[in-house]
């Protein structure tokens, strides 16, 4: 990906249309349920529907707890945090919280992108000279023996004690090949590992979970999983150490907190990852995340990717993401 293509829904009161409240529409390509074609022509349609229909918070309240916007989990997060902006005063504070007045922080990964092997070197060791405690790699697009060699080179640098490293193979491995490769990836003392095989083969991870010698987090395997009798049928046979949160694809925040809600019932542990959303969206999921007692590292540090991103008060020091001054870009024009 050169460029990620997104939308911002914004909502006023007919009484008050000073007061806006945007949220984002962000699919990801190759992920999103709802990243397809008819994506802009269903945004349009709720616009015009809200319109003509002048519908209230409470008609905007059902439609989301609806099934209309099941298979729309992107145009579901935009419409939710559009709607919780809007009625804090369209300031992009959300919730009330430590993180969003700025008392408090929240520790996230630093983010290492597959690539040749020098490009992931440099990557890390600017990180660490950054001052993060814990790095996630991509794995999965060089040769495995590669990747345990970077892995090696970053252990001789810094143990477990004073980095912790997470891995993401986004699925790469094969079935028949994985645990063996769990097995060689253990010696590095690893946090754990996101997604070892496609998802979508429930048995196969179901036997990678009782038996790996690596904590697995499943991530794409939630996505499309709307519904909560499948949600619990899901985490009871799988029975993962982790489940990963990108509320753009999941669903929205309420969606994410009922993840949150199952998995603690099975003592799941869990994190927050963007889903290479602008800082709008970002934002609407850190303060979400701040809600929470945090306790490891969240995926939040993605807006530093974006050349054009919005000017907003999200600032990453040490490894830690922060809420600054209220200082937030305008939409581009075409918003």
């Amino acid at each position: 990906m050169r460029t990620h293509q997104v939308y911002y829904l914004q909502l006023s009161d007919s009484d008050d249309p000073e007061t806006i409240g945007i949220g984002e529409c962000a699919p990801l390509p190759g992920l999103s349920i709802d990243s397809r074609p008819e994506l802009e022509a269903k945004l349009r349609k709720i616009v015009a529907e809200v319109k003509e229909r002048q519908l209230t918070v409470i008609d905007l309240q059902q439609m989301l707890m609806s099934g209309d916007l099941r298979d729309w989990p992107a145009i579901r997060f935009a419409l939710e945090t559009a709607l919780l902006d809007l009625q804090q005063g369209g300031r992009k504070v959300l919730y009330t919280n430590e993180f969003s007045q700025g008392k408090a922080g929240i520790p996230i990964n630093g983010l290492i992108w597959m690539g040749e092997k020098d490009f992931m070197q440099e990557q890390i060791r600017k990180k660490l000279s950054e001052g993060y405690t814990c790095l996630k790699l991509k794995i999965g697009s060089l040769d495995f023996a590669t990747e345990l060699e970077i892995l090696h080179q970053i252990r001789e640098v810094a143990g477990p004690a004073e980095l912790t490293i997470r891995v993401d193979a986004n699925g790469a491995f094969a079935p028949d090949e994985a645990f063996r490769k769990l097995e060689r990836l253990a010696r590095y003392s690893l946090h754990s590992i996101e997604q070892p095989i496609r998802q979508g083969q429930p048995e196969q991870m179901q036997q990678l979970c009782a038996y790996t010698p690596i904590p697995i987090a499943l991530d794409e395997e939630l996505i499309g999983v709307q519904e909560a009798a499948r949600q619990v049928e899901l985490l009871d046979f799988i029975k993962p150490q982790y489940i990963i949160l990108k509320p753009t694809l999941v669903g929205g925040l309420q969606a994410s907190a009922d993840w949150i809600e199952k998995a603690k019932e099975r003592n799941i542990s869990w994190w927050m990852t963007s889903a290479l959303e602008s800082n709008i969206g970002l934002n609407a999921i850190s303060q979400f995340t701040g809600n929470y007692a945090i306790s490891i590292p969240q995926g939040l540090g993605t807006g530093q990717l974006y050349h054009n991103n919005i000017d907003s008060p999200l600032q990453i020091r040490e490894g830690w993401l922060w809420y600054g001054s209220d200082n937030w870009g305008k939409l581009p024009e075409q918003a």
